[in-house]
């Protein structure tokens, strides 16, 4: 039996363009199922659902959102009824993949649906805003986005060849193979910066060693927040944070923030947790020219043409510390901190641009005043990418998820 894509969009403005993609999705040998969100003029065929189902999984009724001819009112419950529609079809196992189209409205609705769907699973937007910055429609899922060069209005032998080539995409997501390999292993998610590299590299092959999957999430602002989400889904089963900077970019207003619930997530979920202050000398901000005016005099480092490092003072590492102690405390599983006393970064060490022990002592400090007893707290006499740090690390890790695994025999 054929695997099923989903095709979800707006059948009255862009009902030409669905129908030319569902024909091609069609002649690649898969099923589709139709859903349908316009709420303008009536779709240009029949869809599989209907957008009256969609606007009342959605909280609203259809003949209301016509009436009143509200946009945001309709494209928010679109969107919301969308996420729900989709998310039922994964769970009874009817759809294997979701392709949309659109401008702004359209994807704003497909992809509020792709992200109510688990990563792994296939998903795909061509959309016009798919050259700007994507990250309100991405967040953290693994959406594919396609940028269609012209607007979706009609078939043109540019538009033809670039649904087509959508629809191609989406088949080959789909009826690819089963991925092989590490699918029994635990996983694990670490946090990584370019700063920390060495220490991350060293205990991710330390924890592989012992039968463990380790995924490795880029300490950007997205990246937390990404490792964030599947903590709280329930994939991760220990957490090595090594790299804990996001925090500061919150706290000073960085371009790499992962909003204020990082490090959150796995005390939340109980899920055993190695915490490290992982280049917290550092707020990251873009060119030079970029830095707010207020910081202009601060310690600055300039990583590449692109970004600019800013050397957290003594007063924001005090506030940094107490800020991880507090969320640590609220765990509901086992929690060790690791503080190495010899440096945080790759650029905090003696002699190098971020050296100030000062500052990490005041961090070191404040974690100590607030952190509760039922937290371990390691004090390790090394730099953070020293072998011994990262095998500290690693062994602290595996002790708490070993003793864990006891625990709930």
């Amino acid at each position: 039996m054929p695997k099923t894509v989903a095709i979800l969009g707006t059948l009255d403005t862009k009902g030409e363009e669905f129908a030319y993609l569902r024909s091609h999705i069609e002649r690649a040998g898969l099923s589709t199922l139709v859903v349908d969100c316009g709420v303008l003029d009536a779709p240009a065929f029949s869809p599989d659902i209907s957008r009256q189902d969609v606007a009342s999984a959605g909280g609203e009724e259809l003949g209301h959102l016509l009436a009143t001819r509200d946009r945001g009112r309709s494209i928010a419950a679109m969107a919301a009824g969308a996420a729900a529609v989709v998310r039922r079809l994964f769970e009874e196992r009817r759809i294997q993949g979701l392709i949309s189209l659109g401008g702004s409205a359209g994807t704003t609705i497909g992809t509020a649906a792709m992200r109510s769907l688990p990563a792994g699973f296939p998903k795909l937007m061509v959309s016009t805003l798919a050259s700007g910055d994507t990250r309100p429609y991405v967040g953290t899922k693994d959406i594919a986005m396609l940028y269609p060069i012209v607007d979706i209005a009609g078939l043109n032998r540019l538009s033809r060849r670039i649904l087509a080539n959508a629809a191609a995409a989406i088949a080959g997501m789909v009826d690819q193979e089963e991925t092989e390999g590490g699918q029994d292993k635990p996983l694990i998610a670490a946090t990584m910066f370019g700063v920390t590299t060495p220490c991350v590299t060293m205990a991710r092959h330390i924890l592989e060693q012992q039968g463990f999957e380790v995924l490795v999430f880029h300490a950007t602002g997205t990246g937390g927040e990404a490792m964030e989400s599947l903590i709280a889904d329930g994939y991760v089963a220990g957490v090595l944070d090594i790299t804990t900077t996001e925090l500061a970019d919150e706290l000073a207003g960085g371009v790499m923030s992962a909003g204020p619930h990082r490090l959150e997530a796995a005390g939340a979920k109980g899920v055993p947790q190695v915490v490290c202050p992982g280049a917290i000398d550092m707020v990251n901000f873009g060119p030079l020219d970029s830095v707010p005016e207020k910081y202009r005099e601060r310690r600055l480092y300039v990583h590449n043409p692109n970004v600019t490092l800013m050397r957290t003072t003594p007063e924001e590492c005090a506030e940094l510390g107490r800020i991880t102690a507090e969320k640590l405390n609220r765990a509901r599983g086992p929690v060790a901190f690791l503080m190495p006393l010899r440096g945080v970064s790759a650029i905090d060490a003696a002699g190098l641009p971020f050296w100030w022990p000062e500052a990490d002592a005041s961090y070191l400090g404040a974690l100590e005043a607030n952190l509760d007893p039922e937290v371990r707290l390691l004090e390790v006499g090394a730099h953070i990418n020293d072998e011994g740090f990262a095998r500290s690390a690693a062994d602290s890790l595996l002790q708490l998820m070993s003793a864990r695994a006891v625990s709930m025999a």
